[in-house]
């Protein structure tokens, strides 16, 4: 029997042309300098989807290899949503997404905030 499948290969295959695509710089872009002394960093959100099969069929005469059929595809969704702008040793991220347009979305935009206040509360309690 055989340990070498098919579908292993074309996974493989695959996934490593997607792990060429997404890189660090594909999320975090390279820094622009402006002549003032501003540092623009753009900031980017990926979206991957995968997914493969394949089937490995009984060969009509004994000795033959087995016929395989498979394929896979990958999607890979690059949207920009700001800028890091760094001017004097200040740090803040100009959001270019469109706000949030629903509950889960808004959420998910919440959530820095309510970590912040959680490690300001934490920190206050602390000191008391």
């Amino acid at each position: 029997m055989e340990n070498n499948n098919p579908i292993g290969e074309l996974m493989q295959t695959t996934m490593e042309s997607v792990k060429n695509i997404l890189k660090v710089d594909t999320v975090v872009g390279d820094p622009i300098f402006t002549p003032d002394g501003i540092t623009l960093v753009p900031v980017s959100r990926i979206s991957v989807g995968f997914g493969g099969g394949g089937i490995e069929l009984t060969p009509k005469k004994e000795g033959e290899s087995k016929p395989f059929g498979g394929g896979n595809a990958t999607g890979v969704k690059i949207d920009p949503i700001g800028f890091l702008v760094i001017k004097e040793g200040n740090i803040r991220m100009v959001n270019i997404m469109p706000p949030a347009s629903t509950t889960v979305d808004r959420l998910i935009d919440l959530v820095p905030q309510v970590m912040d206040r959680i490690d300001e509360f934490i920190n206050k309690t602390k000191e008391e």
